[in-house]
């Protein structure tokens, strides 16, 4: 008989709650109802041998795989049928595979809907960018690692695997939207009436330039806010009641959650990281936005444990 977690910490925000658990995902996920999280925003391990303080990031293969599809099996209980799973995954250049590798594990459980190419970094020549872009030279923006190599390119992107349950979830497509730029275009397309297309699926959000990674960054493997916060926006802001991010870390899916009025369970095995999600929970203003479900939208299924 599973016992009951209890939370390690729940904020009351001004529009919104967020419960944190220092426990494993797979406990956290059983005790959830099914059907009962909107949205998953997540970026686990990597199995890259990257240095967290307490995960070993470093297992086999076949284990590593087969984990992968036991927590994403287990996510997918928990989302509702018109729910989003938005799963960033990065690599390294000797190691390509890990991104499509983990997006087969989930291929069993979910439906991949659409992929996204988180842009960190990228340069943009003046001539192509056109004589509208008004740039008087050629422009270099974003952070990366660089890579001291003659085989391997630096990289400068990641994967966002959006999954859903049937691959037929409604988005909100111009919720990011980006204005025309010829605007003879605004006529020419069916919806175009607000004046902006769907922004495609390339984002291009940088880091935050910080002084020290020991101090302003000290997980080994963050996002920035803005990146899950342009996922839930994507999803529909008022198509979510409750969001998740079972590898929680600095919190950066929290913070999204709590700018954005919407509620929050987030867990970590990682206490340091868990206290610092917390912290940055609590410092979170939100912004002015509406998230009200429509009264068209299904209503809960599931007990606790289900």
């Amino acid at each position: 008989m599973s016992v009951l977690l209890k939370p390690h910490e729940r904020l009351t925000l001004a529009r919104s709650t967020a419960t944190f658990y220092l426990a494993d995902c797979l406990d956290v996920f059983r005790q959830l109802p099914a059907r009962s999280v909107d949205v998953i925003v997540t970026s686990p391990p990597y199995n890259l041998g990257i240095s967290y303080s307490r995960y070993q990031d470093a297992l086999p293969a076949a284990e590593y795989l087969k984990w992968t599809g036991d927590w994403i099996a287990a996510a997918a209980r928990v989302l509702r049928p018109d729910g989003s799973l938005f799963l960033n995954v990065g690599a390294k250049p000797s190691d390509p595979w890990t991104p499509l590798d983990v997006a087969q594990a989930a291929r069993g459980h979910l439906r991949l809907q659409n992929i996204i190419h988180w842009v960190k970094s990228i340069a943009i020549d003046r001539e192509s960018a056109g004589a509208a872009a008004g740039l008087t030279r050629d422009l270099a923006v974003g952070h990366y690692k660089p890579i001291n190599s003659d085989r391997f390119l630096n990289d400068c992107q990641e994967f966002v695997f959006h999954f859903t349950p049937n691959g037929s979830t409604t988005l909100d497509r111009l919720a990011l939207g980006v204005a025309y730029q010829d605007q003879s275009n605004v006529t020419r397309w069916r919806g175009a009436a607000r004046g902006v297309r769907c922004r495609g699926n390339t984002w291009f959000i940088p880091y935050e330039t910080i002084q020290r990674r020991d101090r302003d960054r000290p997980h080994p493997a963050t996002f920035p806010a803005r990146l899950p916060e342009q996922c839930l926006r994507l999803h529909g802001l008022s198509a979510i009641e409750v969001a998740m991010d079972p590898f929680c870390g600095l919190g950066s899916t929290a913070v999204a959650c709590a700018r954005v009025g919407i509620d929050f369970v987030g867990c970590d095995i990682d206490a340091a990281y868990l206290g610092r999600a917390v912290a940055r929970v609590r410092a979170t203003k939100a912004l002015s936005v509406k998230t009200a479900r429509p009264a068209t939208a299904l209503p809960r299924q599931g007990q606790a444990g289900a």
